[in-house]
């Protein structure tokens, strides 16, 4: 028979050997934090291909969702299709619409409507689904606002050319 003295000096440690347990428990424990730090990043085209368009022979010709501006922070700078940006132009970023394809877009409430061509890549924000530029924001009326609701109708495909030297 075990005494209960012998027992519990089995359970106890020396203050050595609790120290080493404290260290392999904090190190497995920054181990699992570095491991779940270490995860691989979402894919950065997960979003691109949110809004379904039909192909140039294709039935759907109309998208709905929130349209944005950019102006002048981007003015003069060169577009993912390889033009400068014209902040004055009537242009607009579409995530996956073919470069050079010509859109009206609504507003609906006002039934306010601007002609622009695809010329860029974005928004990259969540739930929009165009950037218009300056000029086209302004006649849509959404300086101000900043976001509007929209309706986007395809006019035109275009070719999804690249300018190389603008």
């Amino acid at each position: 028979m075990i005494s209960s003295r012998r027992g519990l000096k089995g359970l106890m440690w020396t203050r050595g050997e609790a120290l080493a347990a404290l260290r392999q428990l904090l190190l497995g424990g920054f181990a699992l934090w570095m491991a779940a730090c270490a995860t691989t990043p979402a894919d950065p085209h997960r979003d691109l291909v949110t809004h379904r368009v039909a192909a140039p022979d294709g039935r759907e010709h109309e998208l709905r969702g929130v349209a944005s501006w950019y102006g002048d922070k981007f003015h003069g700078r060169q577009t993912a299709s390889g033009e400068l940006y014209d902040m004055e132009g009537f242009t607009a970023a579409h995530k996956t619409l073919p470069f050079h394809t010509i859109v009206r877009v609504i507003e609906p409430e006002s039934r306010r409507s601007v002609v622009v061509r695809i010329t860029d890549r974005g928004p990259f924000v969540r739930g929009r689904i165009i950037d218009l530029s300056r000029a086209a924001a302004r006649d849509l009326g959404m300086l101000e606002a900043g976001t509007v609701d929209v309706i986007l109708q395809i006019e035109q495909w275009g070719d999804g050319s690249y300018v190389s030297n603008p």
